[in-house]
């Protein structure tokens, strides 16, 4: 909608202004140990080491699911868990200058 009133065009701009403050007020992400990603971390860590323990050697006496294989797995997540809090951040308008808390 365009109009030629001086005034009303002001006026426009004072409304839309106050949307976009308003909006980049808001941080898009929170603090990692507030997201349920850091915790679902934390338990898949824990299962990766539990399962390494219980899984034992066979009777051949092989160990099918060896501390290097976990490491391994425990790598992975981290991984995985380091790249979606990157792509979280990624997107955020926080700024240096601000405080996230």
């Amino acid at each position: 909608m365009t109009t030629a009133n001086p005034a009303a065009r002001a006026q426009m701009a004072d409304v839309n202004a106050g949307r976009r403050a308003g909006v980049a007020q808001a941080d898009e992400t929170k603090p990692a140990l507030k997201s349920t990603e850091f915790y679902v971390y934390l338990i898949a860590v824990g299962a990766v080491i539990v399962a390494s323990q219980l899984v034992g050697v066979m009777d051949n006496g092989v160990d099918p699911f060896r501390a290097d294989k976990a490491w391994w797995f425990i790598t992975l997540l981290t991984i995985g868990y380091m790249t979606s809090r990157g792509l979280a951040k990624a997107g955020s308008h926080w700024r240096h200058t601000e405080s996230r808390e």
